[in-house]
């Protein structure tokens, strides 16, 4: 039986760290399913940076369709949840169904992908994130110490259920961590 990964985002997310996961996880023979606040097609971004900036750029990327919407889906019925960055995190997280969605995961000790800017995601849930540890784009710190977790400051880390990561260019491990939790 193929295992079910559900991956939440939304508009404005990472380009990378969208479909890497995405893609890897098919490659894998995964059933994947891409939710977002409703089913529509997705606006991704490219988040780079240049020389002389002290933070990245942001610049329109590729579309990606969403095959569900949050208020659709049923955890239980997922193996794995991994939640990319970009700028998607910062109003996904405003979604009435993500606590629950994010509760089950770490209740149930499912594998469970955060990158970059899914700490924004993460710290809705401060009880079931408290005395954690995680990493994540470095601007984030503060939502990870305000859940009560502890910032980690590798750009790759595991602890217990969860598989944290910077940003895109820590995804070939991000996803080596996530795939090794799934098996």
């Amino acid at each position: 039986m193929s295992r079910k990964i559900l991956i939440v985002t939304g508009d404005a997310v990472e380009a990378l760290e969208i479909f890497y996961p995405y893609y890897r996880c098919l490659e894998e023979g995964f059933d994947v399913t891409i939710a977002s606040p409703s089913v529509k097609k997705l606006q991704t971004v490219s988040h780079d940076f240049v020389e002389g900036m002290e933070t990245y750029v942001e610049k329109p990327a590729y579309g990606i369709d969403s095959h569900a919407a949050f208020a659709d889906i049923d955890p239980s019925e997922y193996d794995g949840l991994i939640i990319p960055g970009g700028r998607a995190p910062e109003y996904i997280r405003l979604d009435e169904s993500m606590p629950g969605i994010l509760r089950h995961f770490f209740e149930e000790n499912k594998p469970v992908g955060a990158i970059c800017h899914a700490a924004q995601v993460l710290a809705i849930v401060p009880d079931v994130m408290k005395g954690r540890e995680f990493t994540a784009y470095t601007a984030c710190r503060p939502d990870v110490s305000a859940c009560g977790a502890t910032y980690i400051e590798e750009p790759l880390h595991t602890h217990e259920n969860l598989v944290s990561g910077h940003a895109w260019p820590d995804l070939p491990g991000f996803m080596r961590e996530f795939i090794k939790l799934l098996k």
